[in-house]
């Protein structure tokens, strides 16, 4: 593969990385720490500069950009721990009714590339690195379909205009679309480390419509397992880069015994480790966006790099804490908002462990 990023993606890592800059200050950062965080200013910049809209295919108005693309923006987006929804939105909800679904549920598609309405997914059930069938089950009469079960942790739920859900159809995987303000559904906030607004969604014979075909809906399923994992490893990267470039500004300026700790052996390592470690994560999310925007057969690469997103990602969000002393665990210093986004990467749809299992699953078949 060639590493070399392609001028899109430099471009809209630049756009994206100016917008942030200009909105998400530390007073921003600190203003958002509240239960529920969505930063709706933010959101509004990314439709209004084209930004959500450049994954889209032409007829909806878009680019047709790839996952490498994406992942750049997301690695941009991750750097300043941005409350905003673009991962669930736009390369899960609309990126899956672009791709998978029928003339209608791709003009909702590129409502959500303007901005104008938000997806989301309901994954956590389905995306710890298993291939159990789903655990909500949908039920036909006709041409018509109802849901019945329960969500966990579904991001932007309370502000969403369709939640794309899987559900089991005879033992057999598929993906629907549901319309959360329906009296049959019940949303109840649930509360996560970094305080994103995240719901338990329960569903009592919801009604239903169906993203492609009940054949396809085990390869629809891998495409949003796929993507899911890869856009929180991308976000991962992003979170730990920049967490890094404030803990090594903080070591040359904060002194102990008339030194810059930065001077010291072991807070030295400790920083060249978690330098490694992000390098790491850097080479296996690239691979693995590589192979997702050529269509090649990727399963390995982003389980490989949602372990290091999970693994390193633990490693790194200590040592920024760590090296920060009494600051690192202080709510109103910047820190707290880089360790709380990469506890919630580290785990959100399954741990390093339940990834390697997964590898190890993927290797032995």
């Amino acid at each position: 593969m060639d590493f070399t990023p392609t001028e899109a993606q430099t471009d809209l890592a630049r756009l994206t990385g100016e917008i942030c800059a200009k909105l998400v200050t530390a007073d921003r950062l600190r203003e958002l720490d509240v239960q529920g965080r969505y930063d709706e200013q933010l959101w509004k910049s990314l439709a209004e500069t084209g930004v959500l809209a450049a994954a889209l295919p032409d007829d909806l108005g878009g680019s047709d950009f790839g996952m490498l693309e994406q992942s750049a923006i997301l690695r941009e987006l991750g750097r300043v721990v941005a409350a905003v929804p673009y991962l669930w939105s736009i390369v899960l909800g609309a990126g899956a009714l672009a791709r998978f679904g029928d003339a209608e549920q791709r003009q909702l598609a590129a409502r959500a590339g303007t901005g104008e309405v938000v997806l989301t997914a309901a994954l956590a059930e389905e995306l710890r690195a298993t291939t159990d069938a789903p655990a909500i089950v949908a039920e036909s009469a006709g041409d018509s379909w109802t849901l019945t079960g329960s969500a966990t942790t579904v991001p932007y739920a309370d502000r969403a205009e369709r939640i794309l859900v899987p559900a089991s159809v005879s033992g057999r995987p598929a993906v629907f679309v549901v319309d959360p303000e329906h009296a049959s559904v019940a949303r109840t906030a649930q509360q996560v480390v970094d305080l994103s607004p995240e719901f338990a969604v329960d569903l009592a014979a919801t009604p239903a419509t169906l993203l492609g075909t009940v054949e396809s809906g085990a390869d629809i399923l891998t495409w949003l397992r796929e993507h899911a994992w890869l856009g929180l490893s991308s976000l991962q990267l992003g979170t730990l880069e920049r967490a890094l470039d404030i803990t090594s500004e903080h070591t040359r300026t904060r002194e102990q015994f008339g030194k810059a700790i930065g001077s010291f052996q072991s807070v030295a390592q400790r920083l060249a480790d978690a330098y490694i470690d992000i390098n790491g994560l850097r080479l296996t999310v690239t691979q693995a966006a590589w192979r997702l925007s050529e269509g090649l057969p990727a399963a390995e690469s982003v389980h490989i790099a949602k372990f290091w997103a999970a693994d390193a990602g633990h490693r790194v969000a200590h040592t920024v804490v760590h090296v920060h002393g009494g600051l690192g665990i202080d709510r109103d210093h910047i820190t707290h908002n880089y360790f709380t986004a990469a506890k919630h990467h580290e785990f959100a749809l399954g741990g390093a462990t339940a990834h390697l299992l997964a590898l190890g699953a993927e290797l032995a078949s």
